[in-house]
């Protein structure tokens, strides 16, 4: 059984104001093509297919045309709506659709929804569960279940504690959650604190779970049976060195799982190129990348000017060479020296624990407890600490 795990289109989106609409709309069709030659049984689309809840009508005329393409060629679809889309509207004629392949999962309303596949190996039992917050799935759960449900991840464990699983057949599951220890790229929406968080181990039954919200490709805990896809297209200028791909997921016997990344070339890249001002103008520093027969780099560009002083209209000019130019920063004497001073303050203002506390979440994405707190309160004492 071959599974293609797509996540994240977030279609409508703009990258600085720029239109992506050409972009989305040519990635969309390299997908297509990609299914075209490997033939999936299903794909998998794990939420975010729109970037706002309300999407402009190009967005839904360019996934709709997607749809159509699919189902053309009679593969199968499970979607499920991500925290970015509007659940009603995502799955708004889902039952009409169902009957040419595409199964959607929009809102969570308690009862189990899955699609069932079979291959010389028996049954996949494909599992959608939309995104989920605490008080949607408590408003499902009964009275004495609710009452334990506080957290993201008690929502989720609930909800998946009530999936009809048959350990002897292959489970697959579809998620749209931010898993505890996954690397983010920068452009995704993640609550503070890691308040959202998933424990990886309520997953632990099933044989395959596909992953969106998190826009880098990775395996959770490297458990590659856990994996973020990751975005189609890069979204942010975190993401400029990434290399995005789409999953192939092949399910043999029960236990047999073998994972592949298919790369994605974009329609246009998303660069980055840090130099003065005149090195970055001349032709032999650009003209190794694509260029339109205006001389006019095609590409999304960041660029950093090393010169010490502003160059007058720096960012009207190097337009004439960068058309699609995102953003233009400095980076001399004088941006370094005021990055150290608010550096210093920052630190200044700040007490030990409050210092410890910002280490501690830039590791684990998540806040101290108050338990840790009163340790280390507690500790800094022990050794003369002030001002905790």
């Amino acid at each position: 059984m071959k599974l293609l795990h797509l996540s994240d289109l977030h279609l409508g989106k703009k990258l600085n104001e720029f239109s992506l609409y050409e972009d989305q709309k040519y990635i969309l069709q390299r997908i297509v093509q990609i299914i075209c030659a490997k033939q999936p049984d299903c794909v998998l689309l794990a939420g975010d297919i729109y970037d706002k809840p309300v999407p402009p009508a190009e967005a839904v005329v360019l996934f709709d045309d997607f749809l159509n393409q699919l189902a053309e060629l009679k593969v199968p679809v499970c979607i499920i709506s991500g925290n970015h889309d509007s659940a009603e509207r995502l799955a708004f004629g889902a039952q009409l659709m169902s009957s040419s392949g595409v199964h959607f999962a929009g809102s969570y309303n308690g009862q189990p929804q899955q699609l069932v596949l079979e291959d010389e190996f028996g049954k996949v039992n494909i599992f959608l569960l939309p995104f989920l917050k605490p008080a949607v799935v408590k408003h499902w759960a009964p009275e004495e279940a609710a009452a334990e449900i506080s957290s993201y991840h008690d929502a989720v464990k609930y909800a998946v504690a009530q999936l009809p699983l048959l350990q002897a057949e292959r489970n697959v599951l579809v998620a749209h959650q931010f898993v505890t220890g996954a690397v983010t790229a920068g452009s995704e929406a993640v609550n503070v604190g890691g308040l959202d968080n998933i424990g990886a181990e309520v997953f632990a039954d099933f044989d395959y779970v596909a992953l969106g919200h998190i826009h880098n490709q990775q395996n959770v805990g490297g458990d590659e049976r856990i994996r973020y896809c990751g975005t189609p297209l890069k979204y942010s200028f975190s993401e400029w060195q990434q290399q995005k791909s789409v999953t192939m997921v092949e399910l043999a016997a029960k236990g047999s799982t073998k994972v592949t990344q298919l790369p994605l070339t974009p329609l246009r890249e998303v660069r980055y190129l840090k130099d003065t001002f005149e090195h970055l103008m001349a032709k032999p520093n650009y003209v190794m990348f694509p260029m339109d027969e205006n001389e006019c780099l095609q590409d999304f560009y960041y660029l950093t000017l090393t010169d010490e002083n502003d160059v007058t209209n720096a960012m009207q000019r190097l337009q004439t060479i960068y058309k699609n130019l995102l953003q233009l920063d400095y980076d001399n004497k004088r941006t370094q020296a005021n990055a150290e001073l608010k550096l210093a303050a920052s630190l200044e203002e700040k007490t030990p624990l409050e210092l410890i506390g910002d280490f501690y979440r830039l590791q684990n994405n998540q806040e101290l407890s108050e338990e840790q707190k009163q340790y280390l309160t507690d500790l800094l004492a022990d050794f003369g600490g002030e001002g905790l």
